[in-house]
């Protein structure tokens, strides 16, 4: 495990909203695409350049539904925030209801957030933290610390995917199922700021913001893509440092490939520019 150290560089505007993005798991803590055959013709001659290319695949195939995952541990407690909803690849935006966890004693307290996912936003309503629930708070993910790929409960299925350009030291483990499909699976490191370089124009400006947050760049991934190279699931796994080691393990599962999805943005009156918190 690659232990990863937010730098402190952004001043009190940017530990503010990496505040805001961690209180998600403070809070907590309190197939349409059909089957495809796999290839029968041995391990692909370049694993590294299938799985860079993954994020152009989906961009070819335009949208699909996403499944979200986040699991976080610290100071032996241990949650998991899901997430549910589409993602258009090609007009880079999104929309997922994240599901905070019931409490201990299996109570729900807390209503589902819904995300819209744009390039370089993240609005979030229904966050709490003294929102109130008819308004909805908008976030520059230039500005986070990590870039949004913990901060909203769940990593953005763009910069999951996007992250997998800077894929190095990459190894072809076998073939499996997901879902029902047949899939390659592939394990290695992605470099944060090499994946920046790599990425599309607006999901850049985020990857840059994490490469600059981290202290160490490397995050081990596991890979699966079916036989067209449509990247069916994805797991990070991110270790920070924020009052305590938090290690993160952020799993997208992506099926129903060319589902509509459709984004509306809040009307301004409606985003709140109060205090978030902490």
């Amino acid at each position: 495990m690659v232990v990863h150290q937010h730098r402190r560089r952004r001043g009190r505007a940017g530990e503010t909203l990496l505040a805001a993005g961690v209180s998600l798991a403070v809070l907590a803590m309190g197939g349409c695409g059909g089957p495809a055959r796999g290839s029968d013709d041995g391990p692909p001659p370049d694993p590294e350049a299938v799985v860079r290319g993954a994020a152009d695949v989906l961009t070819r195939t335009g949208s699909a539904r996403a499944r979200t995952a986040m699991e976080m541990a610290t100071g032996g407690t241990r949650v998991t925030i899901r997430g549910e909803g589409g993602v258009d690849f090609k007009n880079r935006m999104g929309q997922l209801l994240v599901m905070l966890p019931a409490d201990v004693k299996g109570k729900a307290e807390h209503r589902p957030i819904t995300e819209l996912l744009l390039p370089g936003a993240l609005y979030m309503k229904n966050r709490g933290a003294g929102v109130p629930a008819d308004k909805w708070v908008r976030v520059d993910t230039t500005t986070l610390a990590d870039g949004n790929l913990v901060t909203g409960g769940a990593t953005d299925p763009l910069v999951a995917a996007e992250l997998l350009r800077g894929a190095r030291e990459v190894t072809y483990v076998g073939e499996t199922e997901v879902a029902g499909t047949r899939v390659r699976h592939y394990r290695g490191t992605t470099d944060i700021a090499r994946a920046a370089r790599s990425a599309s124009e607006g999901v850049r400006g985020a990857l840059e913001a994490a490469a600059k947050g981290f202290s160490k760049d490397a995050v081990p991934f596991d890979a699966y893509l079916d036989a067209e190279g449509r990247l069916r699931k994805v797991r990070h796994r991110f270790t920070y440092v924020n009052n305590g080691v938090i290690d993160v393990s952020s799993t997208t599962l992506l099926d129903g490939f060319g589902t509509p999805v459709t984004v509306v943005l809040p009307p301004s009156g409606d985003i709140y520019a109060g205090k978030i918190a902490e």
